[in-house]
């Protein structure tokens, strides 16, 4: 952006004629001068001086606000130039103020209000090149910060888009193990199982009280038949020793 600040040196229409028109006069000359030769915080000295000594004249307030701006206080600057605005009388000198005000929003990067400040300086002064420069500066700045939002923007989406996908991928590969880690472990619990039911011994079937009595009677008997049998070959061995 050329860095064009528009000061009006000696914008009056007619001769001073009061003492105090004249007073303001050399105090606009000596800010001027000042100014010029790049001592800002002497030209706002003055300028302030020529406000004081005619607070309604255009030319010191509009004057102050440029040497503030060149010291770089764009905020105080700006009210200077709006103050400005309301005494400005044609359209030549509203058109400067709004040039001025459109340079100082652009310093602050509010690329938005600089746009809107040179529109309003070229309606008023349609030939004005300095203002249709800074308005295509202005322009192409506001394009280059929106292409970087919207790049900014799709870079963030496709960040969100691919930790998205890495969580799910995580959250299946978890899923995955975990349902792994179960079936091993029902595996594990019908082996155990198994081999519980081989250790176990079979149990007996049960019988009824009819199977249990002839089992016992005929335990009964044999061990009947046992004691007759040792009770006759108790007999025979006496006999024969009987013989001899």
């Amino acid at each position: 952006m050329k860095n064009f600040i528009k000061i009006i040196i000696l914008l009056f229409f007619a001769l001073f004629i009061s003492s105090n028109a004249q007073s303001t006069r050399g105090l606009v000359n000596d800010g001027v001068d000042d100014y010029e030769a790049k001592k800002f915080p002497e030209a706002e000295a003055q300028f302030k001086k020529g406000v004081d000594s005619d607070i309604e004249n255009f030319v010191p307030r509009f004057n102050l606000g440029d040497a503030i701006f060149k010291q770089g206080r764009f905020e105080e600057a700006l009210k200077e130039f709006k103050k400005s605005l309301t005494l400005a009388e044609t359209e030549e000198t509203q058109a400067g103020v709004y040039h001025n005000i459109g340079n100082t929003f652009i310093k602050s990067q509010k690329l938005k209000e600089s746009i809107a400040a040179y529109k309003e300086a070229l309606k008023r002064n349609p030939n004005d090149m300095e203002t249709k420069y800074n308005l295509s500066y202005a322009l192409k700045q506001m394009q280059n910060q929106q292409n970087n939002q919207q790049q900014q923007k799709q870079d963030q989406n496709k960040d969100n888009k691919d930790n998205k996908d890495q969580n799910n991928q995580d959250q299946d590969q978890n899923q995955n193990k975990d349902n792994k880690d179960k079936d091993k472990e029902q595996d594990k619990k019908q082996d155990q199982n198994k081999n519980q039911q081989k250790q176990q011994p079979q149990q007996k079937e049960d019988i009824s009280k009819d199977e249990a009595q002839r089992i016992l009677d005929a335990l009964k008997n044999n061990e009947a038949e046992l004691q007759k049998k040792m009770r006759q070959k108790k007999s025979k061995k006496s006999n024969v020793e009987k013989d001899w």
